[in-house]
């Protein structure tokens, strides 16, 4: 069963005040370390990023009931600029490649591809996309799960 969770995007420098927030008023603890842009290896592009933004938060992971809120700073450059009605995105976590790229294409059928279905540098298998209706979506498939 696939598994829907939320994902947010902050400015840099945000994200880890914001999730410190919401910790406080969900209680709990992040699932894993809070990740950020210097501590990945292969990140593309990292060369290129000042000290601000290689201390920003790639991702974090906070586990609500049954639901884990996750989110992330955005690099100015690497990705759209941060504005009230794209900083919330929709998470599938499909159990398989074919559902992964079964559910990519039909929910970004009619709307706009962001980044195709592909291995990526994290080891996951994912892609990301708008829907005709103006919803952002991501699909990921964690290959430990093969």
């Amino acid at each position: 069963m696939v598994k829907l969770n939320s994902y947010l995007n902050f400015p840099i420098g945000t994200t880890e005040k914001a999730f410190n927030f919401y910790k406080s008023v969900f209680g709990g603890e992040f699932q894993g370390s809070i990740m950020r842009f210097k501590d990945v290896q292969d990140f593309p592009g990292k060369e290129q990023l000042n000290e601000k933004q290689l201390n920003g938060v790639m991702h974090v992971a906070l586990p609500i009931g049954n639901n884990i809120l996750m989110g992330s700073d955005v690099v100015e450059g690497m990705g759209p600029t941060v504005t009230a009605g794209n900083n919330v995105q929709l998470s599938l976590h499909p159990e398989s490649r074919e559902e992964a790229d079964r559910l990519y294409g039909a929910l970004s059928e009619g709307g706009k591809p962001i980044m195709p279905m592909m291995d990526m540098f994290w080891g996951d298998y994912w892609g990301t996309f708008t829907d005709k209706f103006g919803i952002t979506w991501m699909v990921n498939y964690h290959k430990s799960q093969e």
